[in-house]
C-alpha cells in the first residue's frame, strides 16, 4: 500500500511537470509609446515585466523598447495588429483619428474618476466594448487595462487663462476629448508624442500643453518654460494605459500565461494608481517653493464653460454610431453610480483659486 502511495505521488509529480514542460516560452517584445523612465512605466510594464518572468517560471518573458526604437509610437496599434511585433503598450486616445471611441477607453472629460472607471470595466460594459471596439474596426489585437493613472494637472500656460478669449488662437498641445474641447473654444490644438512637447514648447510652437500628473511632468522639464500649472485636470480625472497583444499571438498562448497577464495588469492598475497619488505633492511643492511655478485652480466659470462645450463634443462625437454605443454605456453606468457617488463621499473642498 506504502509503495503503491509512493508510485502515485511520483506519477503525479512526474505528470505534473510533463505538463509543465508543454508550455511553450513566450517572448513578448513591447514598443512603449512613453519612454521607460516615467514613474507610471516603471510602475506598470517594467514591474509586470520582472514579475511575469518570475510567477511563470520564465515560461513568458517580456522585452520592452523604448519609444520609436521598433515602433514609432502613434504606429504600435497597427503594428500589433499586423503582427510587426507582437504586443505594445500604448493609450488607446492615440488611435482616436481612425477609431473615435478609442478615446473614452483612455481618458473622459469630469470623470468618471478612478473607482468609478474601473467599476465600469470591471463589473459593468467597458472591457468588452474595449475589446469589441478593436474587433468591429479590423484590428486583429487583445486588449487588457494594464496601468490607472491618478488625475493629472490641466495643463502648463506660459500666461494665466481668465476667460475665453484668452484661448482664441492659443497654439496647445492638448489630450483626447480635452483636446477637442479647446479646440471647440478656438485653440488651435495638436497632439505630438511626449519627447517632442519640451522643444516645441521651449522654441514657441506651441504656447502651451497638457501631458500627466506633476510628478511625470516634471521630468519632461515643462516647468523651465510655462510657469502657470492650472488645476484640476478636469479632461483626464483617471486614464488608462493600455497592453495591446497580437491575437494570434494571444491564443497561442497557454491559458496560464494568459492569466498571469491578465492578473498582473489588474495587480498594475492598482500599483500606478497608488504611485500616483503618493507621488504628486513632493513636485508640487518643489514646483513652488524652487521653480517659481503658480499652481492655479480653474475658475468656476471657466470649468463651466470647459463643460457645456464637453457636451457640444459629445454631441458631435456621437456621430460616430461606436462612440455612441460606448458613451450611451458609459452614461447609463454613471446615471445608476451617481446615488451611491452623492451619499458616499465628502464634499470637495476645492480650497483657494491660487496657492
Amino acid at each position: 500500500m506504502l509503495v503503491l502511495g509512493v508510485s502515485l505521488t511520483t506519477l503525479l509529480n512526474v505528470s505534473s511537470l510533463q505538463a509543465a514542460e508543454t508550455i511553450k516560452p513566450v517572448l513578448l517584445k513591447v514598443p512603449l509609446a512613453f519612454p521607460s523612465a516615467l514613474p507610471a512605466v516603471k510602475s506598470s510594464i517594467l514591474w509586470i515585466a520582472d514579475q511575469a518572468a518570475l510567477i511563470s517560471n520564465g515560461s513568458l518573458k517580456i522585452k520592452t523598447y523604448e519609444p520609436g526604437k521598433l515602433v514609432p509610437p502613434f504606429e504600435i496599434l497597427d503594428a500589433v495588429s499586423r503582427g510587426k511585433v507582437n504586443a505594445g503598450f500604448s493609450i488607446s486616445g492615440y488611435w482616436a483619428g481612425k477609431i473615435p471611441a478609442a478615446n473614452i477607453f483612455s481618458s473622459v472629460p469630469f470623470g468618471p474618476e478612478s473607482g468609478e472607471f474601473m467599476a465600469w470595466l470591471y463589473y459593468g460594459n467597458g472591457r468588452a466594448l474595449y475589446q469589441e471596439m478593436y474587433q468591429q474596426a479590423g484590428y486583429s489585437v487583445k486588449v487588457i487595462p494594464c496601468a490607472m493613472l491618478a488625475p493629472e494637472s490641466g495643463g502648463w500656460f506660459k500666461q494665466p487663462i481668465n476667460t475665453a478669449e484668452d484661448l482664441k488662437g492659443l497654439k496647445l498641445r492638448f489630450y483626447g476629448l480635452g483636446g477637442k474641447v479647446f479646440s471647440n473654444l478656438g485653440a488651435s490644438v495638436s497632439l505630438i508624442p511626449g519627447s517632442e512637447v519640451f522643444p516645441a514648447l521651449e522654441r514657441g510652437a506651441i504656447d502651451a500643453t497638457e501631458f500627466s500628473q506633476p510628478a511625470i511632468d516634471q521630468m519632461l522639464g515643462f516647468h523651465k518654460v510655462a510657469k502657470y500649472n492650472y488645476f484640476p485636470g478636469w479632461h483626464q480625472q483617471a486614464s488608462i494605459i493600455e497592453l495591446l497583444i497580437n491575437q494570434n499571438s494571444w491564443q497561442s498562448m497557454h491559458p496560464s500565461q494568459q492569466a498571469t497577464l491578465e492578473a498582473l495588469c489588474k495587480a498594475a492598475m492598482t500599483n500606478t494608481l497608488a504611485q500616483g497619488e503618493a507621488i504628486q505633492y513632493q513636485a508640487m511643492q518643489k514646483n513652488i517653493n524652487e521653480r517659481g511655478v503658480t499652481n492655479l485652480y480653474w475658475s468656476p466659470e471657466m470649468l463651466a464653460l470647459f463643460e457645456d462645450t464637453w457636451q457640444q463634443v459629445v454631441s458631435e462625437e456621437s456621430k460616430d454610431p461606436f462612440f455612441k454605443k460606448v458613451w450611451e454605456d458609459l452614461a447609463t453606468f454613471r446615471a445608476n453610480y451617481e446615488i451611491w457617488q452623492r451619499h458616499a463621499f465628502l464634499p470637495r473642498d476645492t480650497g483657494d483659486s491660487a496657492h
